[in-house]
């Protein structure tokens, strides 16, 4: 018997409009590999996704800001070309927290975790999630939810600069307004200036202690919660290398035993009654020790193809053995296995893994993806190179003062080269 019912096909959902999601293509290739029909809503305009072999069919997605309803609308249409039930695996925090919702409407089109509707929008949700995390016992940094900008303030100095600042509701922030998820701030004037932009923003800000990033203190842990609660597949990984550095997603990663941190995701799982696809991130402490869990999200993880264990089992082929009846099988770790984004890390993707790799991009059986990467990267590089050296351009020169009658500050090395 074949690990996947081959009869059921998938439908891996995406609104994010990111050409270069490497986890949508993980997700294709997954499925593909294992004889399952994948059909992608998703933009996947000049996207390398649109070159894997093992695409069924692309189908136009709901807009990125696309209410409950439309993303309803466009699944209903799906189901109909699609012709038969499908699993659907959401990519992103909005589509996962959409379905979550729709489930009842979605049955028999559709085959999803049965969970409570609103667990993925409460886990999500970053203030949501320290409450979970206060209420179940498993570390979070210190959080505040200021209500005005001065309010910001004060707390960015009480919390001890510089601090986190996080949009509790990340998926919805507007595209363009140069908001980002999540940065440092090391004033309390940037607390009160970001505050001031919190309608923009669409939710509330949160202001948390940093904790200060360092070897051995970035974890991940990606996992499936089967029909019992019980969490399979995936693993714990550390973070090697993360793009942008110190803050960003996973360019270099490595499934690496840590029992305190598959302690963790078991205890806030089980507690929560959650079921599906999962991906956590932790922050060790250096002064405690203790692993904080700085976010939930209730989908895979882009880099989730890294813990494929010996039997071929990963997050994504869990869910659709578990919701089409079949058996789990009981696989063995392989810790040591490393993942690289090769556009975020192209010399660690060059190097000797002893422990096994896998690429973000590249794969010998399905090869137009990474070869169309490289060439998008390219111009999104260039493009962006343009625009900088054009912005700098339009900045007038400053004129130098006039000299005054001073001694001269040249140095000796500046003589003797002169």
């Amino acid at each position: 018997m074949s690990l996947l019912d081959t009869r059921v096909p998938a439908v891996v959902l995406r609104i994010d409009r990111n050409p270069f999601h490497h986890g949508t293509l993980g997700a294709v290739r997954s499925l593909g590999r294992a004889g399952v029909d994948v059909h992608v809503v998703a933009d996947c305009t000049g996207s390398p996704v649109a070159r894997s072999r093992f695409v069924r069919r692309l189908h136009a997605p709901p807009p990125p800001d696309a209410s409950a309803d439309e993303i309803l609308a466009v699944l209903r249409r799906v189901a109909a070309q699609v012709g038969r039930p499908a699993v659907l695996v959401p990519m992103d925090d909005a589509t996962a927290i959409a379905t979550g919702r729709l489930r009842e409407e979605l049955t028999g089109s559709y085959l999803l975790p049965v969970m409570p509707s609103a667990l993925p929008e409460r886990v999500a949700d970053k203030a949501g999630l320290a409450v979970v995390c206060a209420a179940v016992g498993v570390p979070h940094p210190r959080t505040e939810v200021p209500d005005t900008p001065a309010q910001a303030a004060e707390d960015a100095l009480r919390l001890g600069l510089p601090v986190v600042a996080k949009w509790s509701r990340p998926w919805l922030l507007p595209a363009g307004s140069g908001l980002r998820s999540t940065q440092v701030l090391h004033t309390a004037r940037e607390a009160r200036e970001l505050h001031a932009r919190t309608a923009e923003a669409g939710s509330p800000l949160l202001l948390q202690t940093y904790l200060p990033p360092g070897t051995d203190r970035d974890w991940f842990f990606h996992g499936y919660a089967d029909r019992t609660g019980t969490v399979r597949a995936g693993g714990p990984g550390s973070k090697h290398l993360s793009w942008p550095r110190g803050a960003g997603l996973t360019a270099v990663g490595r499934w690496t035993p840590n029992s305190e941190v598959i302690a963790l995701a078991e205890r806030i799982t089980g507690e929560l009654g959650y079921r599906g696809i999962f991906d956590l991130d932790f922050r060790r402490c250096g002064a405690t020790g203790r692993y904080h869990l700085l976010d939930f999200n209730p989908r895979p993880g882009a880099q989730f193809r890294l813990f494929t264990d010996s039997a071929g089992l990963d997050v994504v082929r869990a869910l659709h053995a578990d919701l089409t009846g079949r058996d789990l099988p009981d696989g063995d770790p392989v810790t040591g296995r490393a993942f690289v984004v090769e556009n975020y890390a192209p010399l660690a993707a060059l190097r000797p893994a002893p422990g096994g790799r896998e690429l973000a991009w590249w794969a010998g059986d399905d090869r137009a993806p990474g070869l169309a990467m490289w060439a998008l990267w390219a111009r999104h590089v260039s493009g962006r190179l343009r625009r900088r050296l054009g912005a700098a351009a339009e900045v007038p020169a400053q004129r130098p003062a006039p000299r005054a009658n001073t001694p001269s500050l040249t140095t000796d090395n500046e003589k003797a080269s002169s």
